[in-house]
């Protein structure tokens, strides 16, 4: 029954502070010239996609419409030597230079503010906080509710409005303070979190498990051969998507290839990179509220039965407030104790080829990279 479980809902308002404006003259990037010129005549007005108003709207809908269990718990910046887990020092440098300026860091979508920078601190600390929550037993599930989002951030490079690896930054903490030296990252936003697979490539623990929109998508990785490499061949599992795939494909996909990826790799901790742009009010693989509710079940099943329910999930994605909001409260009843849905309309075939492709990287009786 919902309010059965207390959830820890991690924000900050220092995260608002991030607010790039495509009206600025000193942000002219190409992303901003192109929409401009397919707008041009039209009378509508360009704004930077990734906005306050993304977080707001969720804090808002859970101020309306309260969910039992759920309490608040405020944030922190993340310290220098904490991102410096997953990204360079020069790049860490770059960054911190940022502080109080306007500029373009990507050539296509990712621009700061004079608040920027310390609203990525924010973000990747808050991460970090919900992650000690669920591992020091304070809470027993968190989300965090953050922006600017963090999956698509490289160790070197921004991209895709994202300056911080958040989930990763949490993940090397757990494994370097928390004694959480296994962990697994599930990522369910549309796009594909090419970041995060390039920061744990050659890691034999980290699992990262995560379902997109095919390419041709932006960022145009993600395919089915990417396993990673080195040590951590077989620990990226990527399971690309048709635009319509829909609730019950996605619940496919995590039934078949994702429990027994995690029944083989016993993780210690579960991290979601959850975005809400798979929705069909959005960018679309089709979702709705009750199709991310079911996947919060399974990944809660997960963390219950490898890691004494430890699951903290990080907001990334989703740009339509309305259904941004949704997801998240539909998410958080489920991890208060609400009833996962179950979706009916089967039948993709893309979920079971990639089911087939990665099967025989998971046999019960093989010890994943690492063990011994």
């Amino acid at each position: 029954m919902i309010g059965d479980r207390e959830v820890s809902v991690f924000y900050d308002e220092r995260v608002l502070s991030h607010r790039p404006d495509a009206d600025d003259p000193f942000l002219p990037g190409r992303l901003d010239k192109r929409v401009r010129e397919i707008l041009a005549g039209l009378g509508v007005k360009w704004a930077y996609p990734e906005h306050p108003g993304r977080v707001t709207a969720a804090r808002e809908l859970l101020e309306r419409e309260p969910v039992p269990g759920v309490r608040f718990e405020t944030g922190r910046p993340a310290t220098r030597e904490e991102l410096a887990r997953v990204h360079t020092t020069s790049y860490l440098d770059a960054i911190y230079a940022l502080r109080g300026k306007n500029a373009w860091l990507d050539v296509d979508t990712t621009a700061v503010s004079t608040g920027s920078v310390e609203a990525a601190l924010v973000a990747a600390g808050t991460a970090i906080a919900a992650t000690e929550a669920v591992v020091t037993g304070r809470s027993p599930r968190a989300f965090a509710l953050v922006r600017p989002p963090g999956h698509h951030a490289e160790p070197v490079r921004a991209r895709g409005f994202c300056l911080f690896n958040n989930v990763a930054v949490a993940a090397a903490h757990a494994q370097a303070v928390l004694g959480c030296p296994r962990v697994l990252i599930v990522d369910w936003d549309a796009h594909h979190g090419n970041g995060t697979q390039e920061i744990f490539w050659a890691d034999p623990d980290v699992l990262f498990f995560d379902t997109h929109r095919a390419a041709p998508f932006y960022p145009g990785s993600g395919a089915l051969e990417e396993v990673g490499g080195g040590l951590g061949e077989g620990t990226t599992v990527n399971v690309p998507l048709p635009g319509g795939a829909g609730d019950a494909a996605l619940l496919k996909a995590y039934r078949e290839i994702l429990l027994p990826a995690a029944d083989w790799f016993r993780p210690d901790l579960v991290l979601v990179s959850a975005g809400f742009d798979p929705h069909q009010m959005d960018l679309s693989l089709n979702m709705s509220c009750e199709g991310f509710a079911a996947l919060t079940g399974i990944v809660q099943e997960i963390a219950g039965q490898h890691c004494d329910g430890r699951l903290a999930m990080v907001l990334e994605g989703g740009y339509n407030p309305q259904s941004l909001a949704r997801g998240v409260h539909s998410v958080l009843e489920v991890l208060t104790g609400g009833e996962a849905p179950e979706p009916q309309d089967w039948g993709i075939r893309e979920v079971a080829a990639a089911a087939d492709f990665h099967r025989s990287a998971f046999l019960p009786d093989t010890d994943p990279p690492g063990r011994t």
